[in-house]
């Protein structure tokens, strides 16, 4: 039975499970009402609003350390300590994450105000700061082939742009949209260079702290998944499936279906390797980076090869190994009977082996009868060559054993040794049974031939009767 005390407990335990409920909840409405928040400010007509990050405390610390980090670099003074430096990549990452954002929400504000002027343009040029670089060079120029856009765009698209605005429905914009819009081009501008100038530390640097994994996926990624991570000790207590999914941004794909979706991969898909692979084969390539990054984020964090041997040996082995996914399948080939077994048994010796021998030698007749003589006909059994050949058997001359040819015997003898030929007695009676030279087994009468007499015509004779016999 529950005393008292442990309801008291349970009903805190419920307490406590509605508080996180509502703190759960709570944080969630938050994210909602800032992403509507965001989605807000590309309508407001006040850049201020728009953009905050030029203008915080964060960005220009962060760009003033990195300004003399680069200052030193190239004065050739003393380098920063291990711990400040990954610091200030891990500043830098989360700065570059920043940056993009930023520049996606002024491209969203130009595009937005751009349109009345030239609607067609935000489809034939897709970068963000191209596209903001080209809507600073027009402005409110209505004849495009005035305008020189050499060196901002490749000549095919410069040419698709100049026809395009030819047939453009749009108007020239007032003067207060169109100073707002190009101070957002300037602002784009300002922050893709300091992205740069961020990147372009971090890869200086990555070479130096991350030697082995910058050989695997770029300084760039190197430094994005170093960065996420949080430093390059945790990046490398990761486990190979984490690393996979760093900076994949999940989507919600209510009610579709998510089979066409693009890979799991985060960072990875950026490097070089990743888009060199075939779309069939890349799932499989960012597992395999991701296994391997893990390994060379470990050595660097041990300090184990400065030099990025390992790193570089590892990536050979990943081309290799992608090079010998895409080889087709070996051809069949035809399987070879195997070698017969040709050596003969061995037998052991002695009386009942040379017993067998002798018993299944070749006789001498055989051996004759095997034999031919060169220019002479032979024998046979049926004559004429027809039947068995008797080879040397029988040829004049060869000294050697001879076929006996038929008996030939007279009639009369022939006839007298039928009926002499042998008949048999056996008990009191004679066997019908005559055997003969000639015809071999013949039955004949014994009355006829006058060999039944004495007892026997008596004892078989209608005549004859049974003797009684006294006792003595």
């Amino acid at each position: 039975m529950a005393t008292l005390e442990d309801s008291f407990y349970a009903d805190l335990d419920e307490l406590s499970d509605n508080e996180a409920e509502l703190d759960a909840r709570t944080e969630e409405e938050d994210n909602i009402d800032m992403d509507m928040d965001v989605l807000e400010t590309l309508n407001y007509d006040d850049l201020s609003r728009v953009s905050k990050l030029l203008e915080t405390h964060r960005y220009a610390d962060i760009m003033h350390k990195l300004e003399q980090a680069l200052g030193k670099d190239s004065d050739g003074g003393a380098e920063m300590g291990t711990v400040l430096e990954d610091k200030l990549i891990v500043d830098c990452n989360q700065l570059s994450a920043d940056i993009e954002n930023e520049i996606v929400i002024f491209h969203n504000f130009i595009r937005d105000k751009y349109r009345l002027k030239f609607p067609e343009l935000e489809s034939l040029v897709h970068d963000p700061i191209d596209y903001a670089r080209v809507v600073k060079k027009i402005a409110n120029e209505t004849d495009i082939t005035l305008v020189d856009m050499e060196g901002l765009l490749q000549p095919a698209t410069v040419i698709a742009v100049s026809v395009t605005a030819l047939t453009t429905k749009g108007k020239p914009l007032p003067d207060s949209i169109l100073r707002k819009t190009l101070d957002a081009c300037d602002h784009a501008i300002v922050l893709d260079s300091a992205r740069k100038k961020v990147l372009e530390f971090v890869e200086s640097k990555m070479g130096s702290i991350a030697p082995n994994l910058s050989a695997i996926v770029g300084s760039a990624v190197a430094a994005k998944l170093m960065g996420t991570a949080g430093s390059l000790s945790a990046l490398a207590n990761m486990p190979a499936c984490n690393v996979l999914v760093l900076g994949h941004n999940r989507k919600n794909h209510v009610g579709f279906s998510t089979a066409m979706s693009q890979s799991r991969a985060g960072y990875l898909e950026q490097t070089e390797i990743f888009q060199s692979t075939p779309p069939e084969l890349r799932m499989r390539a960012s597992r395999l980076l991701a296994s391997k990054s893990t390994l060379a984020a470990r050595v660097d964090a041990t300090r184990g090869d400065p030099s990025g041997t390992n790193g570089k040996a590892l990536r050979e082995e990943i081309r290799k190994n992608i090079d010998k996914w895409q080889e087709p399948p070996p051809a069949r080939q035809p399987k070879p009977l195997h070698v017969p077994y040709s050596v003969p048994k061995k037998r052991r010796g002695g009386r009942r082996l040379r017993k067998m021998k002798e018993r299944y030698r070749v006789t001498d007749m055989r051996k004759l009868a095997n034999r031919m003589a060169f220019g002479t006909p032979e024998d046979s059994s049926l004559g004429d060559g027809l039947g068995i050949g008797y080879g040397l058997l029988g040829q004049a001359g060869s000294n050697r054993l001879r076929v006996s040819g038929k008996l030939k015997v007279n009639a009369k003898v022939a006839k007298k040794r039928q009926f002499t030929g042998g008949s048999t007695t056996s008990g009191l009676t004679t066997s019908s049974l005559a055997f003969t030279l000639v015809q071999g087994i013949e039955l004949c009468n014994p009355q006829a031939l006058g060999l039944v007499s004495g007892i026997q015509s008596t004892y078989f004779s209608e005549s004859g009767t049974f003797s009684k016999l006294k006792k003595i």
